[in-house]
């Protein structure tokens, strides 16, 4: 652990401005309080005594480099001059709040005061800072990012994550922990066995200090050395903050657990009371001084609570909520060929057709290098994805085209990593991210589904992510290389699945996926990569999200399908020309295309739905249920699903045979054709 000189030379004028930012989340946060026992407030997480922290952190920061705070930093908000009757709708889930009722108390960011809101996973927001990190340093900007965590969150897995990829790759980002002794009732003793938690910096190479944090001369004057230090010479700092929190985890939970000697040592340490000693014995400020701007601060609430009061509830209105799940993307660069819809290149003969035949795997790259190419902020990421070209070989070359800023290989981390992308896309980049399997995701769910999935709808920021997803089965591969998992994935609003069966739309597919400004989950079937050409043009174009393509017309049975199940389903209608089958590629899962598969429906009476995926919770269940709903009255027979066993997937070739859908696909044509 390092040690920073304390110099102290602020003049009076900088003295009372500190004052002034340290006193105000207290007064702010004894009227929460106050609101919080008449009911106008739903829960409050305190951060009294912990202000010096927040403060000093926050004004040893420049106006435009980012903050991601936590529960108790209230004094984040307050030393950025975020209105207090915005903050007061805010906790009031009220229209004029940044989340707009939909998420409560600290769950929020503001892009304009360079605030990035937390979620209640806690640690999932230091890998998003790496992200903000990242993009600074590649715009060659000399800035740092500061993150706050709690002592208790510095025993999940994303704390590791974070820190070893800044270490790494030598991000400007500080690491501020708060040891405040207790996560909710848990006691540091039972956290970590570490003497302190700075002494981990050392396992990073990480420069590493612990500071008082309720000193906020302390915190100020060092916290400017280091952002200053790090914005000349880039490089992560974590820096441990003594405090105590005088207060429970919220205010249900009160502090029963606290020893009250505890409590009384801490009380002596108050940094208001200590700070105002200070002030008095420098002759700077006196106790009229303190009261007069304790004053100012109150007059400036009251009216905020004023204007907040005049704020009119919350009505809900169904289309806007639909409306902000996404944020707003028009493409306007969809393909103008002639096959583009309904006459897909599957169906022309490729003589006929002036492109080049490429590979599914060759398509795809094609399409990152035009991705590449015309957004020069787009940043590629996956493990081995550089010099070694990739787990299936598919970024081969890019390194060579684009350089190691924009080919970037990771450590092992997939959650990491995913937040980075999404902290990259809070200032202003794309990225695509490579799960060498898309079994791997697993890794990094919860930044999928919780913060890049709801980021959109919660504060208006975006997630402009893109994740590659390696998929499916045929390689004999077993449970961990071989799974067919979007399912896990199309429940949750916020995201876009796309999942191509040719080379033409994987392309197209891509570059949509890139232009689009939310989380896309690219789904590539890795069979095809080497197994399946097809004409694609050479110029740049995209497809649109929630179109399909009917790639053959027929009247006895539709058959709707995507991915690998496509291939099955052409095959078995050379098996059986005799049978008139429409055949319908979804191409897209979210959106996926309704109103095609409402047309075939009717067209046929009778639906056969096709995917690799297990039977149960499939998402052809999903759209049988949909069917059923909407198009009822058009079925001639019950609706069928032709999918995997529902069983772990075997790495046995003959047990993966079985296991697959297309083992059982004649079967259920058979039963559909003759009911």
């Amino acid at each position: 652990m390092n040690s920073l000189p304390r110099a102290i030379s602020l003049t009076p004028y900088s003295l009372k401005i500190l004052y002034e930012n340290l006193v105000k989340p207290r007064v702010f946060e004894e009227k929460m309080l106050v609101l919080l026992r008449q009911g106008k407030l739903g829960k409050w997480f305190s951060g009294i005594g912990q202000e010096a922290l927040s403060v000093g952190a926050t004004l040893a920061m420049r106006s435009d480099e980012f903050i991601l705070p936590m529960h108790r930093n209230l004094g984040v908000f307050t030393t950025r001059k975020i209105p207090m009757h915005r903050l007061l709708s805010q906790f009031q889930a009220k229209n004029q709040g940044f989340t707009q009722g939909r998420d409560r108390s600290f769950h929020f960011g503001s892009l304009e005061h360079k605030i990035v809101g937390m979620i209640s996973h806690l640690g999932p927001q230091l890998s998003i800072a790496d992200g903000i990190a990242l993009a600074s340093l590649l715009n060659q900007e000399k800035k740092a990012t500061l993150v706050f965590t709690g002592e208790g969150a510095t025993s999940q897995g994303e704390f590791h994550e974070a820190l070893n990829l800044a270490s790494v790759w030598n991000l400007p980002v500080i690491f501020l922990i708060e040891n405040n002794g207790y996560a909710l009732s848990t006691p540091s003793s039972e956290q970590y066995h570490c003497e302190h938690l700075s002494d981990r910096g050392i396992g990073y190479g990480m420069e590493s200090y612990r500071i008082d944090g309720n000193d906020i001369l302390g915190v100020y004057t060092q916290m400017s050395q280091i952002t200053s230090s790090i914005r000349e010479n880039p490089r992560p700092v974590l820096l441990e903050c003594m405090t105590f929190r005088m207060r429970g985890h919220e205010e249900a939970s009160g502090t029963k657990y606290v020893p009250k000697e505890l409590l009384e040592q801490w009380a002596q340490k108050d940094p208001i009371l200590n700070f105002e000693k200070y002030l008095m014995d420098q002759n700077i400020l006196g106790p009229m001084d303190f009261q007069l701007i304790k004053q100012g601060i109150k007059n400036e609430l009251e009216h905020a609570i004023h204007i907040s009061s005049q704020e009119e509830e919350i009505i809900p209105n169904l289309k806007k909520e639909l409306s902000q799940v996404y944020a707003p993307f028009e493409s306007s660069n969809h393909s103008s060929d002639n096959f583009h819809s309904e006459n897909h290149p599957h169906q022309i003969p490729i003589q006929e057709l002036n492109f080049p035949s490429l590979r599914f795997l060759d398509a795809i790259r094609q399409g990152l290098i035009q991705g590449m190419e015309k957004f020069p902020g787009l940043i590629l990421m996956g493990q081995d994805i550089a010099e070694y070209g990739g787990a299936f070989k598919l970024t081969e070359g890019l390194l060579d085209l684009f350089g190691k800023d924009r080919i970037r290989n990771t450590p092992l981390c997939e959650s990491g990593v995913i937040g980075m992308g999404l902290g990259l896309s809070i200032a202003g980049k794309k990225s695509i991210i490579e799960m060498q399997f898309a079994d791997f995701v697993t890794m990094g769910f919860n930044q999928i589904v919780n913060n890049l999935a709801k980021i959109h709808y919660r504060w208006g920021a975006h997630a402009d992510c893109v994740i590659r997803m390696p998929t499916g089965a045929g390689t004999a591969a077993g449970p961990f290389h071989s799974q067919s998992n979007e399912a896990w994935f199309t429940k949750t609003p916020g995201l876009k699945i796309a999942y191509p069966a040719f080379p033409y739309d994987a392309k197209g597919l891509l570059l949509e996926s890139i232009e689009d400004p939310n989380p896309v989950l690219f789904f590539e079937h890795k069979h095809l990569y080497r197994t399946l050409s097809g004409p694609v043009p050479e110029h740049y174009y995209t497809i649109p999200f929630g179109k399909g393509i009917r790639l053959s017309e027929g009247k006895d049975i539709s058959i709707i399908t995507y991915g690998w199940g496509v291939h099955w389903a052409l095959d078995l209608i050379k098996d059986f020309p005799h049978i008139s089958i429409d055949l319908i590629d979804l191409r897209t899962l979210i959106p996926w295309d309704q109103s095609l598969v409402l047309d075939s429906v009717r067209r046929t009476g009778k639906v056969l739905i096709l995917h690799e995926d297990t039977l149960t919770g499939g998402f052809g269940g999903e759209i049988a249920a949909f069917i059923t709903e909407h198009a009822f009255q058009d079925l001639d027979a019950p609706i069928l699903r032709c999918a995997s066993l529902d069983t772990p997937i075997p790495s046995n070739a003959d047990l993966e045979i079985q296991f697959l859908g297309s083992s059982r696909l004649k079967e259920c044509l058979l039963k559909l054709y003759a009911y």
